[in-house]
C-alpha cells in the first residue's frame, strides 16, 4: 500500500471517474487504473463499483476512502512542518474561489503573486461556497475566498475587504430618477437575480428581507452570470444589484445607470478561508499580504453594513 495508490482512490472517489481522476493526478487513465486495482487486490477488497455510472464506493470503500483522507493528509502535513519550519514559500497550493470573486478579483492579484512567489503552484478552482466548505473539511483544497460568514467553527475567516452592493437600473424604472437607494425601496420580485447557488444572490434576498417584506417570492427571471444580468437590466428587463467591482468595467453610459445606496451601504464581506487546522500559513500570508496590496487601490469602503450570505429560513 502507498501514499500514492491512496491519492489516487481518492481522487476517484472526488471525481467519479477514471479519466478524469487521472487527469488531476497527472497520470494516465491505465496506470492509475492498475495502482487502484492492486490496492484493492492487496486489501482483497472492492473499493469501487464500477458497474454503476457515475462510479460509486462500495460500502467498504465508504470506510476505506474515510481512513485514506486522514493519511493523506498527514502525509502532507510532514511537508507542510517542513517548509513552515524553513519559511519557505513553495510547493503545491489549492485555492477555491466563488463564481461571483473570480472574474474581478483573480485578475487583479494572480500576475503579481506568481511573479512574487515562483516557487508557488497556485492551482485555482472556481466552486461554490458548499463546495468549498466540504473541499475544505475533506482537505481537497487548502484555502478559500468567499464572501463571509459562514459561521462554522472549524473555518477560519480573515477580512480580505468590504464590496458595496450598487444598483443598475434602467432608465424607464421607477428608481432611477432617484440619486441615492434606499434599501426599504427594494423589492425582491422587482430585482433581477443569479441563479440558486450562488451566495450573492442569497445576500441580495437577505437585504431585501430586512425590509420585513414577504419571504415567500416567485423570481421571474434568474441568470447564471452578471454579464446577463447587465444586458437584461439594460434591456429594460428590470434592475440588478451588482459587487462594486464588477461596475468598474462598465463603460461611461452604463456607468450612468449605477446608482449606490445611502450610507451605511449593504455591502458583502470577502475573507480568505481555511480549516483551523491548516498548517501553510506562509502561504496564506503571501496570499493575504498580496490581495491585500493590490485591493487597497480599488476598494476602500469602511461605513457598511454586511448582509450574510447565508440563506435565512
Amino acid at each position: 500500500m502507498t501514499i500514492t495508490q491512496l491519492k489516487y482512490t481518492l481522487a476517484v472517489a472526488e471525481y467519479k471517474n477514471f479519466t478524469i481522476a487521472a487527469e488531476h493526478c497527472f497520470v494516465t487513465q491505465p496506470t492509475l487504473s492498475m495502482q487502484i486495482q492492486k490496492l484493492e487486490e492487496e486489501l482483497d477488497a472492492k473499493i469501487f463499483n464500477r458497474s454503476k455510472k457515475p462510479i460509486e464506493l462500495t460500502e467498504v470503500g465508504r470506510r476505506i476512502v474515510e481512513q485514506a483522507k486522514v493519511i493523506v493528509d498527514e502525509s502532507n502535513r510532514i511537508i507542510d512542518i517542513v517548509h513552515q519550519q524553513k519559511g519557505y514559500v513553495g510547493g503545491e497550493f489549492r485555492l477555491g474561489i466563488i463564481p461571483t470573486i473570480m472574474p474581478t478579483l483573480l485578475p487583479m492579484f494572480l500576475k503579481t503573486f506568481s511573479k512574487n512567489y515562483p516557487k508557488v503552484q497556485l492551482v485555482i478552482e472556481e466552486l461554490t461556497t458548499e463546495e468549498i466548505v466540504r473541499k475544505l473539511m475533506d482537505g481537497y483544497i487548502d484555502a478559500a475566498i468567499a464572501a463571509t460568514p459562514l459561521e462554522n467553527e472549524a473555518i477560519k475567516e480573515r477580512v480580505l475587504y468590504y464590496e458595496p452592493f450598487v444598483g443598475l437600473v434602467p432608465s424607464e424604472h421607477r428608481l432611477f430618477k432617484q440619486k441615492k437607494l434606499k434599501v426599504d425601496d427594494l423589492e425582491v420580485d422587482d430585482i433581477l437575480l443569479l441563479e440558486d447557488g450562488h451566495c450573492f444572490k442569497d445576500s441580495v434576498i437577505n437585504l431585501c428581507r430586512t425590509n420585513k417584506r414577504s419571504s415567500t417570492h416567485h423570481f421571474q427571471l434568474e441568470s447564471g452570470s452578471f454579464d446577463t444580468l447587465i444586458k437584461l437590466s439594460k434591456d429594460g428587463l428590470g434592475m440588478t444589484l451588482l459587487p462594486y467591482l464588477n461596475t468598474l468595467d462598465l463603460n461611461e453610459r452604463d456607468k450612468t445607470h449605477l446608482r449606490e445606496f445611502e450610507t451605511p451601504t449593504p455591502a458583502r464581506e470577502v475573507s480568505l478561508i481555511y480549516h483551523k487546522s491548516q498548517l501553510k500559513m506562509q502561504l496564506i500570508e503571501a496570499l493575504k499580504s498580496t490581495i491585500d496590496s493590490v485591493i487597497r487601490g480599488a476598494i476602500a469602503f469602511s461605513d457598511v453594513e454586511i448582509i450574510s450570505p447565508l440563506q435565512k429560513k
